[in-house]
């Protein structure tokens, strides 16, 4: 923005806000414009805060990206070798036989999204290890080397029948990481050949393409390799929604470079509605774990040109689109986050015993916390070695489903008085704002109760633009204030403990500038006994307890999740039996060594859903008996006090790190279990080896381990011996640290008896 036009700034403000109160209400979204909108938008060496905020204002979705936030809830599966050899990451000399699946039911798959109410699904054509699950003409490591179908098979053609069966929209995972072509003699990955002009697809004798576009691209082996896999994906298998894009590398080799420019022209050619996650499509947010920003923006920072960009780094920071944000860049770019994590822990299918399964309250929360936070909710499930999803997983699914019709299928506003823009259901008429804090009063035709309210922005047209507002409702005669938050964006929903009520008021307390909403609505979650959790005290006593409720609102000091809790009773079983109203009820802390406990609260009858966990042996009689290093304030006995926040870590002091305890008596094991430290990402334990011995100086080799992924996915990992050994003194060493890092770190170590 030029400095002419900054010094006319407040007054071409003042016309234009003019001009929207004598425009009809036709257009009023577009009328609220005064530049033009844009998808990417460079900022000028003399733009003001004011220019920046106004410019914020009109950077606004792609087709494709608004397209990604309308599908809100969407899949990712996780499917391959490493499904059968149980790791989360594989090697990439893995035998393609070891990929011995005899059944696969992708009708099944879409059932049970559909159900769930997802639109998409994501599937892992190539994982990290390169095995491909298409018939590709330019590799012979994938499901054309396995069992399945003596080679004949194709779980990708599969999925993609049964997502135009069931109206599920597909995407592709395709990583540019790729071990068997770094591993393998004759591997294209970093093999330094040259960058010569190369005709993509690559002619295969015996297989011609049914699509006849031809592109040419300046290239080297891999490249050529890669856009050619992208060709069959995109022209055999589509129509393609999404390609996903992975940051991870598990290995590198000859300073490999990727031409995503390349990459995204044949993409927008042949699948023109696929929004790109991991470039400028769509965004990481930053975690694995379904934690979610108070506040998320979409309209975020660039250095530089993101149409341009080749590569693009993770946008990892709690703020990713504040003013000072905005301002400390050269271009806003529309990018649309995607909170992404598992229905188990780990990426791949492991086992239906030790392997963990959110619950269906755990997965509910992420999708309001996700969805009503401006962003889209990535749900993977891993297919099972079966070719199905595990029968926990669908019911957790089919619950969560069950719970968003009940919720958000009913709106609570039929019939209500207030403007008609925004209670049409119409996306094609929005209600443009004015004043300085506008308001919004809707009366409701009787009393209900609600303890959700839904807002929208419109964003395909008139961008983001309010930066806080509030929702009163009518109680007892007058104005009671019951939720605030931040911004709003495609969709923000509101939680709150449920009032009755016959009006409400929304407040817009901040803005970017002019406000411009698309839709409202009031919804009733009927409240279900809570999530429940366990702790084990150094003493060995556990608690059962509902877990913390995720709600940002307490403005009078009440404590919502006591409120929705009122009258709730928690039994629970310590034998592996299911618990019900007839199990012990939990009153006080109790005593507990190893074995599983499983928990469920029942409130006015009604059961929550079950919570269990294993506990290892009891730590009280253990000891630390040395070390390798210790680092200040994170003394090794942290590593048994059953506190998961505290940790031992070791000085940086290379190979060789260790930790010997003493279990305080003789005892037999069968597996142990790591749980690295949450709150840093220096000393995880990627590789190690455990020693037994009866008296602490003469050891004896017992088992190695290997965890995979732990910097991204930083939970509890189980290892089974391959013989159970009876010790009282064990040592864990330390081999490998993720990240190639020099120190090692311990949340808390377990042992099993059983």
């Amino acid at each position: 923005m030029s400095k002419n036009a900054l010094k006319s700034y407040s007054y071409f403000l003042s016309i234009s806000v003019l001009c929207l109160l004598l425009v009809s209400c036709a257009n009023v979204g577009k009328q609220s414009l005064v530049m033009q909108t844009e998808n990417t938008m460079a900022l000028d060496v003399d733009d003001t805060q004011d220019s920046i905020k106004l410019k914020a204002t009109h950077v606004i979705p792609s087709k494709n990206q608004y397209n990604a936030l309308k599908d809100e809830f969407i899949a990712f599966v996780h499917f391959g070798p490493n499904t059968f050899s149980r790791m989360e990451w594989g090697s990439g000399m893995e035998d393609p036989a070891i990929f011995n699946l005899q059944n696969l039911d992708t009708d099944q798959w879409c059932k049970v999204m559909k159900d769930a109410g997802m639109k998409k699904v994501i599937i892992t054509a190539k994982h990290h290890d390169g095995f491909v699950l298409w018939q590709s003409r330019y590799t012979k490591h994938g499901v054309m080397s396995s069992p399945y179908k003596n080679g004949e098979g194709d779980v990708l053609k599969e999925l993609s029948e049964s997502c135009k069966k069931y109206d599920i929209k597909l995407g592709v995972y395709l990583s540019p990481a790729d071990l068997f072509q770094i591993e393998n003699a004759d591997g294209l990955y970093g093999n330094l050949s040259e960058y010569t002009k190369r005709t993509i697809p690559r002619e295969i004798e015996g297989r011609p393409f049914e699509n006849k576009t031809i592109f040419e691209f300046e290239v080297d082996d891999y490249n050529e390799y890669f856009l050619n896999q992208l060709f069959e994906l995109l022209t055999e298998y589509g129509p393609m929604h999404e390609v996903w894009f992975d940051g991870a590398h598990p290995k590198r080799k000859g300073n490999q470079q990727y031409k995503y420019r390349d990459w995204k022209k044949l993409i927008t050619e042949l699948a023109p509605n696929a929004v790109v996650f991991g470039k400028e499509g769509t965004r990481w947010c930053g975690n694995e774990a379904g934690a979610t920003r108070d506040t998320e923006w979409n309209v975020v920072p660039y250095e530089e040109d993101p149409r341009t960009m080749n590569l693009f780094a993770d946008i990892t920071d709690e703020d990713v689109g504040s003013l000072e944000k905005l301002a400390a860049g050269k271009f806003l770019h529309y990018q649309p986050a995607e909170t992404n994590t598992s229905i188990r822990e780990g990426w791949f299918y492991r086992d239906d015993t030790d392997q963990k399964v959110r619950t269906t309250d755990d997965v509910f929360d992420i999708y309001e916390r996700s969805v009503g936070g401006n962003s889209v909710f990535l749900l993977n499930i891993p297919p099972n070695r079966e070719g199905k999803f595990s029968g926990q997983d669908v019911q957790v699914l089919k619950e969560t489903g069950q719970r968003i019709r009940e919720t958000y299928g009913v709106n609570l506003l039929e019939g209500a008085e207030g403007p008609k823009e925004l209670l049409d259901n119409d996306q094609e008429t929005n209600l443009v704002l004015q004043g300085e804090q506008p308001i919004v009063e809707i009366m409701l035709p009787k009393a209900t109760k609600i303890n959700r309210f839904l807002v929208q922005e419109n964003v395909n047209i008139s961008g983001e633009r309010i930066a806080k507002h509030s929702l009163d409702a009518w109680v007892d005669d007058e104005w009671k204030e019951v939720a605030t938050a931040t911004n709003i964006g495609y969709k923000r929903i509101l939680r709150f403990p449920e009032v009755t009520t016959t009006k409400l008021r929304l407040r817009i307390l901040e803005s970017r500038y002019i406000p411009v909403l698309q839709n409202v609505s009031a919804h009733y979650f009927e409240s279900r006994p809570p999530q429940l959790q366990f702790t084990r005290n150094s003493k060995g006593e556990v608690s059962i307890e509902p877990k913390v409720s995720d709600f940002r609102w307490n403005p009078n000091g009440e404590n919502a999740g006591a409120n929705l809790n009122k009258g709730m009773q928690i039994f629970y079983t310590t034998d592996g039996q299911e618990p019900s109203a007839e199990s012990s009820l939990f009153t006080e802390p109790f005593l507990f060594g190893e074995g599983e406990l499983k928990a469920i609260a029942i409130k006015n009858e009604e059961k929550g859903s079950v919570a269990r966990i294993n506990f290892g042996i009891s730590k009280m009689s253990w000891k630390l008996v040395s070390t390798s290093s210790t680092q200040e304030k994170h003394d090794a006995n942290l590593l048994f006090d059953e506190n998961l926040k505290t940790y031992w870590q070791s000085q940086m002091k290379g190979e060789n790190q260790f930790v010997i305890l003493d279990l305080g008596k003789k005892i037999d094991i069968k597996s142990f279990a790591y749980t690295p430290p949450t709150s840093t990402a220096d000393g995880m334990i990627q590789k190690g080896t455990i020693f037994s011995s009866d008296d602490g100086e003469n050891w004896t080799k017992q088992d190695t381990f290997t965890f995979g992924n732990l910097i991204n996915d930083p939970t509890q990992r189980m290892h089974k011996f391959k013989q159970s050994f009876s010790t009282r003194f064990v040592k864990l060493q330390a081999d490998e640290i993720a990240g190639d890092g020099n120190s090692t770190a311990i949340a808390e170590l377990d042992f099993y008896m059983h």
